[in-house]
């Protein structure tokens, strides 16, 4: 890869990461819910299903297609049941003050499967990235530094970007009183519920 497509690449998935989408609202309703350190573990759980995406994408998505397929379609339904399953949970939770005293392992896991399943639920994204990662990287010529170089970037433009929704929403709940957080909780209760639903009928 040339310098010229490295910036291009870098600039092309910095805005195609800021725009509003699931990933964002679900990473920033997270930290807004939990705190910056949900909004974190749930960034690494999408940037991690990127990685993914993109490896299929960059290194036979046609093979992995006819040997994989049916795993990757059982993954988009074991995700979505979690994700109703994760709804269902935050509706019936009460209502508390997140600190550092309240997480655990076991919510920082849950966040972060909940990223990674928002991601692997589309399976379209592979399609995306074999039409988009073209234009910057020779895929019939691919090196494992071309892969390396392509993977750094996602790691800094998709996490990045995230990380700053994830600390803007963060921020943003000294605003927040009992009442509003209780809000939040069933916003992000309907929101996992409405993702899970989503990923299901999604063809």
């Amino acid at each position: 890869m040339s310098l010229a497509n490295i910036v291009s690449l870098f600039g092309a998935m910095a805005i195609l990461a800021s725009i509003p989408s699931l990933s964002v609202l679900t990473v920033s309703t997270r930290s807004a819910n939990g705190g910056f350190i949900h909004g974190f573990f749930t960034t690494l759980g999408i940037v991690l299903g990127d990685i993914i995406f993109i490896i299929v994408a960059l290194w036979g998505l046609s093979f992995l297609q006819d040997t994989m397929g049916g795993f990757f379609i059982l993954i988009k339904y074991l995700g979505a049941g979690y994700l109703i399953f994760l709804g269902i949970n935050i509706l019936r939770a009460k209502t508390k003050n997140a600190s550092l005293e309240n997480i655990d392992v076991k919510s920082l896991l849950s966040s972060f499967l909940t990223g990674l399943f928002i991601t692997l639920g589309d399976q379209k994204a592979t399609i995306f990235y074999l039409g988009f990662l073209p234009a910057f990287v020779d895929i019939d010529n691919i090196s494992f530094l071309d892969t390396l170089i392509v993977l750094i970037i996602t790691i800094l433009t998709v996490g990045g970007v995230k990380l700053i929704y994830a600390f803007i929403a963060h921020k943003s709940r000294i605003f927040f009183t009992k009442k509003t957080n209780k809000i939040i909780n069933i916003f992000a209760g309907y929101l996992m519920i409405f993702i899970g639903i989503f990923l299901i009928i999604m063809p």
